[in-house]
């Protein structure tokens, strides 16, 4: 078939009557990027996308019904376009899983960072291809797309192209992005070209002219395009009656559009499979009595990495003091992708959205930095859990016993608000087992993510699992000589030795659970959690306390800012002592 610009204008008005038809049927959706970029979109499936390894994301999610209307035209089986923003159909923002939908997006400026960490991925497992992503002003005015922006420019990503739907109009009117983006764009090391984005001869020859570094391709087109409110607000979907819409379906839709599109999607079904390696299986590593569980992290890890592990491993330049940085990583650096370690820089957001981005294409992703900043990676943890990518966030300085640095870098409710979202694992181990175990089952994963939270301060490796499993999530690891149990004392991560210390000066009736997954504990049979929380039950953890109450009767916590001055005063003076939470659990209960 010979596609030219007549061809292409066809397939593109057949792209706009379908996408149309399913907005208007779900009477919800966005209707000017359709009318707008829908030439851009047809250019890329129809003429430039390889789809045995090339990669398209749509970071300007909010285009969905455009997506399904192109892909389901090239021959991907997405369902039906008349389920769109139906309970059960296709969703209203675009979601992996869905034939031929490479990445989850909607919260603007993910898909540019997901873009780019498909590009990093495609360059170290040697793929070729090219990676391609369209996003809008909206996208270029979050943060985290500016951060992974910077990123690619300093990783030289020449196998990444970025197609600007420049409109200049949002929700609330003119799209406040840079004075100048393309010198912006420049400056962080992108080769810049426009054209116009409704002339397929224009982009075309901005796409594909050779450049250095990646390439940044302003296309100016008009929100809404043939609206009678094109190039405003309302040109997004509102206030446009059914009436004009269902005359532009009629205008744009043509038997010889779809012949096109119908010779062109032969075999393009099931092009993006992948497939996650497992981790090595290594023998539980020794390590000294009194040490960090970071440093046990960074021990299991770094002999991992020495038995083959698969990974790319990196920190948003925090490598050294969470300890993911061993001797036995690589750099990966702009000339040379055959390493296994980044340094993201400060740029824990990006860091997190590029991750998800080589999840997406089957490399497994390792990210870390201290727990505190995880608020700045929230949202790209959450489409983590969203999309089923089994990356793994390694998070230190896990609590008020960081000390010197204050307030502003110990973390309180930041553990409890990763625990509630759905699909996560959340790791908070006090041992070399629990370690391990926590690198074992995140690395095995394919299809959730997983925290491992990990201490600063030296931990005493007293305890042992005396009864039920580690990979229960919880178990006892100090267990009464007395038949009779009054009280369970729950813990986590550095708080389990204070547990273990408050336990044998209560002596008789008292045992000790470590509970290093609150969520695998949580799936346990009745029967077992029963045995391991019998008795008065008291959660010992050095945050907030709130969620503790799904299992205990009484939390020791921290429900406050913490202070600055040395770790282990802070911790006493929070109430992490084993005499006063001895003196504070005998008036309460009556012991004696």
């Amino acid at each position: 078939m010979n596609i030219d610009s007549k061809n292409l204008h066809e397939m593109s008005n057949v792209v706009r009557a379908d996408a149309l038809r399913a907005v208007l049927g779900a009477k919800s959706g966005h209707i000017g990027i359709i009318l707008g970029a829908a030439d851009i979109i047809t250019l890329v499936y129809a003429v430039l996308l390889n789809p045995t390894r090339d990669r398209f994301v749509l970071s300007a999610g909010h285009g969905s019904a455009m997506l399904y209307a192109v892909l389901k035209l090239a021959g991907y089986k997405v369902g039906n376009l008349n389920s769109f923003r139906q309970l059960g159909g296709l969703p209203g923002h675009p979601e992996f899983g869905i034939d031929g939908v490479t990445a989850t997006t909607g919260p603007l400026g993910q898909g540019v960072a997901n873009a780019v960490g498909m590009a990093i991925a495609a360059k170290h497992n040697k793929t070729g291809g090219t990676i391609y992503c369209l996003c809008g002003d909206g996208d270029l005015m979050e943060g985290v797309a500016q951060e992974a922006i910077a990123f690619a420019g300093r990783y030289n990503l020449d196998n990444l192209v970025l197609l600007w739907d420049n409109n200049g109009i949002s929700m609330d009117g003119v799209a406040q992005v840079d004075v100048d983006v393309s010198m912006r764009m420049r400056a962080a090391g992108w080769s810049v070209r426009s054209a116009n984005g409704n002339d397929f001869d224009e982009m075309y020859d901005a796409i594909v002219k050779p450049a250095v570094g990646p390439r940044f391709v302003k296309c100016d087109t008009i929100l809404g395009l043939g609206l009678t409110v094109s190039g405003t607000p309302r040109a997004h979907g509102l206030g446009i009656s059914e009436t004009e819409i269902e005359q532009l379906i009629d205008c744009f839709d043509s038997l010889q559009g779809r012949e096109f599109w119908r010779i062109l999607a032969h075999g393009y079904s099931g092009a993006y499979a992948i497939h996650y390696k497992n981790p090595p299986n290594i023998t539980l590593p020794d390590a000294p009595r009194f040490i960090s569980t970071r440093e046990m992290s960074g021990i299991c890890l770094d002999r991992m990495i020495r038995h083959g592990l698969s990974a790319i491993i990196g920190s948003a330049d925090l490598g050294s003091n969470t300890k993911v940085h061993t001797d036995s990583v690589r750099e990966i650096t702009a000339d040379n992708f055959s390493g296994n370690y980044i340094n993201y820089g400060v740029r824990e957001h990006a860091m997190a959205a590029i991750m998800n981005g080589m999840a997406y294409v089957g490399v497994r992703a390792v990210g870390s930095t201290f727990l505190v900043f995880s608020d700045y990676m929230r949202g790209a943890i959450r489409l983590s859990a969203l999309s089923g990518l089994p990356v793994v966030y390694v998070f230190s300085h896990d609590s008020i016993a960081v000390g010197p640095d204050g307030p502003t870098h110990q973390p309180v409710e930041q553990i409890a608000g990763l625990r509630l979202i759905p699909n996560m694992n959340v790791f908070r181990p006090y041992n070399m087992t629990e370690v391990l175990w926590s690198w074992r089952v995140a690395l095995s994963e394919t299809n959730r993510p997983s925290c491992i939270i990990l201490s600063r301060q030296k931990i005493s490796g007293i305890g042992g699992c005396v009864w039920g499993y580690v990979d229960a999530g919880g178990y006892l690891v100090y267990r009464s000589k007395s038949k009779h149990i009054r009280i369970t004392l729950v813990a986590t991560g550095s708080e389990v030795p204070l547990a273990i210390s408050v336990a044998r000066r209560l002596k008789c009736g008292v045992q000790v659970a470590s509970i290093p997954s609150v969520a695998h504990f949580r799936n346990n049979s009745r029967e077992y959690k029963q045995e391991i929380l019998r008795g008065h039950v008291i959660a010992i953890e050095a945050g907030a306390t709130s969620s503790w109450f799904e299992f205990a009767d009484d939390v020791i916590g921290v429900d406050s800012f913490g202070a600055s001055g040395a770790g282990d005063d802070i911790y006493r003076e929070y109430g992490f002592d084993a005499d006063e939470i001895v003196m504070a659990i005998k008036a309460k209960i009556k012991y004696v």
